[in-house]
């Protein structure tokens, strides 16, 4: 029996066992009303809600703070002896790389194309939102983390749900937070190994693929497949083993260099039809308020662009935290300022420079895609940037695998965090999860299992719920260690404490 034939059978197993699952949680999970004459999943409402809610709670801080979360990358305000295992740019590196990924190339493409250029502005109006969640949930992450004795560090929701919540509420929260902890560490675990890994090898493979021949090309066939599979599953074994250090020095080269290539083929789209820049501008600030010829009007806009950012940037779902916690500080706020960069990395920035660079390029596939022709994403895109970089599918080939291989690494990290809450920490625990994860790899070249990615997904959504619920009861302790930090922050600036000196309010305490 050969290769093919096998992966084959097993993705039909599959698919035939989990398939009345994913159906059904994806239904209850993604459950849409009808809205204008479109629907509204009720998820992406709770998430944009909780980003309403959030940006109001805390006085619009992504924008009177952005200056200063900028400053905190910069380790303007560093303390010497923080636990922690990586700075605040290595956090925020490590945390980017798991968002930005294939839904930033193809996915934006599909947004503009079923809502229109005006989607453009929603997604980023919906991207500012998620900043705020943002700051929220990964400030929780640092402050309820747990650092060990051998100085790794582990947080997350699995970690602040609990500690926060019995923190609050005593016995009773103790008991839910537990609970809830459960469910958040098996649905990140989950996700890590069939949307965050399996998933991005599958679709940086079909890349790889389609700019190497095809089928009859060099790694069309299944030996092909397995090759890549196993040199991917290799790569990140290796940073696997290094723990979050390894992965941050990796991301914090990845990341600007995937992001930079992509932001320079853009900006080289953009020059080149510099003056279809303004009428461009317009036409996604008309669409989006006045569109024509788009499904659900204005709505279906808002929708579109809505659902895209709030799936893009995961701003709510509690995976972020996670790599934010192994940051070396001693004020959990300083890091959630810099984690509300993430969303404006990867919303604002990125998939907005996509949907401008498609709207401007405006290519023969998106026009056929509105008109309702079945395309994908990654086609359209690449469509966009061969008006004037023919050997452009080359250089999204390469973005594709940095953003694949760098997210796989992320979410390695994340697994591994939930799998040890789970399991426990023992060395032979993290063998057994990280042999589990390269594993997983390398079927990812090889398996499809698109029953399983969206059992995936559900999963991971499904956390949403639970994590914002717990935000806004914790809501109060980050408005705290918010006050905390901004009082370090002036005491440092009226030259209370050196560069790098001790953190002020532990000398309070001290005296």
């Amino acid at each position: 029996m050969s290769l093919d034939s096998v992966t084959q059978s097993v993705d039909e197993a599959v698919s035939g066992f989990f398939e009345p699952i994913a159906k059904w949680l994806g239904e209850v999970v993604f459950y849409a009303v009808p809205v204008g004459g479109t629907d509204l999943p009720l998820i992406v409402a709770w998430l944009v809600v909780a980003g309403l809610v959030f940006t109001g709670w805390f006085g619009f801080i992504q924008f009177r703070k952005f200056r200063l979360a900028v400053d905190v990358v910069r380790g303007k305000y560093d303390a010497k002896g923080s636990a922690g295992e990586v700075n605040h740019f290595q956090a925020l590196t490590a945390a980017v790389s798991g968002t930005v990924g294939l839904g930033n190339i193809a996915g934006v493409a599909v947004a503009v194309s079923i809502g229109g250029p005006g989607a453009t502005f929603w997604m980023v109006l919906c991207g500012l939102l998620g900043m705020a969640t943002k700051f929220v949930e990964v400030t929780l992450g640092v402050k309820y983390r747990e650092v060990h004795a051998d100085g790794t560090v582990s947080g997350g929701p699995m970690h602040y749900l609990p500690k926060g919540l019995a923190e609050r509420f005593g016995k009773n929260g103790k008991t839910l937070g537990k609970v809830l902890a459960v469910l958040a560490s098996f649905m990140i675990l989950f996700f890590g190994l069939f949307g965050g890994n399996l998933f991005q090898v599958n679709q940086s493979y079909a890349q790889l693929v389609s700019v190497t021949g095809g089928e009859d090309g060099a790694l069309g066939s299944s030996a092909g497949a397995l090759f890549f599979g196993i040199l991917i599953a290799a790569l990140v074994g290796i940073v696997l083993l290094g723990g979050i250090r390894s992965i941050a020095n990796v991301t914090s080269r990845l990341v600007p260099a995937m992001a930079g290539i992509y932001i320079v083929a853009c900006l080289i789209v953009i020059l080149v039809n510099v003056t279809a820049v303004p009428d461009a501008v317009t036409t996604i600030i008309e669409g989006a308020f006045n569109p024509e010829g788009v499904a659900g009007g204005v709505l279906g806009a808002l929708i579109i662009g809505f659902k895209r950012a709030a799936f893009s940037n995961e701003a709510g779902l509690g995976s972020s935290p996670i790599a934010h916690s192994a940051v070396k500080t001693k004020h959990p706020a300083s890091e959630g300022l810099v984690a509300l960069l993430e969303p404006f990395i990867d919303t604002v920035v990125i998939c907005t420079m996509t949907a401008l660079t498609i709207v401007i390029a405006n290519p023969a596939s998106w026009a056929e895609a509105r008109a309702g022709e079945d395309i994908g994403g990654v086609t359209i895109t690449s469509d966009a940037f061969e008006t004037v970089l023919p050997w452009f599918p080359y250089i999204l080939t390469v973005a594709v695998l940095l953003f694949a291989i760098s997210t796989v690494l992320t979410w390695g990290y994340y697994g591994l965090k939930s799998w040890t809450y789970l399991f426990g920490r023992s060395r032979a625990s993290e063998l057994t999860f990280k042999i589990l994860y390269t594993v997983f790899a390398v079927a990812g070249s090889l398996l499809t299992l698109q029953t399983l990615i969206d059992l995936a997904d559900a999963v991971l959504f499904t956390l949403a719920v639970i994590n914002i619920i717990g935000l806004y009861l914790l809501a109060p302790v980050v408005k705290r260690e918010l006050d905390t930090f901004l009082e370090y922050v002036r005491d440092r600036k009226a030259g209370g404490s050196p560069e790098g000196g001790e953190d002020p309010e532990q000398v309070k305490t001290a005296v």
